[in-house]
């Protein structure tokens, strides 16, 4: 799978992007860069069909992933049946211009 490096360390990578979709799946939407938000939007989703089938062992890969108990909770109980449907593209980019300081291009990450 292709991932953006976003100028770190894999550690340092991989703790921004589990940090990354539990805020997206806490609070349902996100803003953050471009090369961010496109690695939190295929890790969370991902994570929503891992969800869509509530099992011991998918909420046991989903707590090792994601950083907030509860979250995963939600993810289960609510995010998982509200997509059961729907066969993929749970999550949604929109861009929102530059970011003032450097330009780099923010977008807004929610969930649909």
């Amino acid at each position: 799978m292709y991932h953006y490096k976003l100028g770190r360390r894999k550690d340092h990578r991989e703790a921004m992007l589990r940090n990354l979709v539990t805020s997206l799946l806490k609070e349902g939407k996100i803003i953050t860069t471009e090369a961010r938000g496109k690695s939190a939007k295929a890790v969370a989703e991902k994570l929503i069909t891992l969800a869509k089938n509530d099992t011991l062992h998918n909420r046991r890969q989903a707590l090792a992933y994601l950083y907030e108990e509860n979250v995963v909770r939600k993810l289960f109980k609510e995010i998982g049946p509200k997509y059961a449907d729907r066969p993929g593209g749970y999550t949604r980019i929109v861009k929102i211009g530059p970011r003032r300081g450097d330009g780099a291009m923010m977008v807004l990450v929610e969930l649909l």
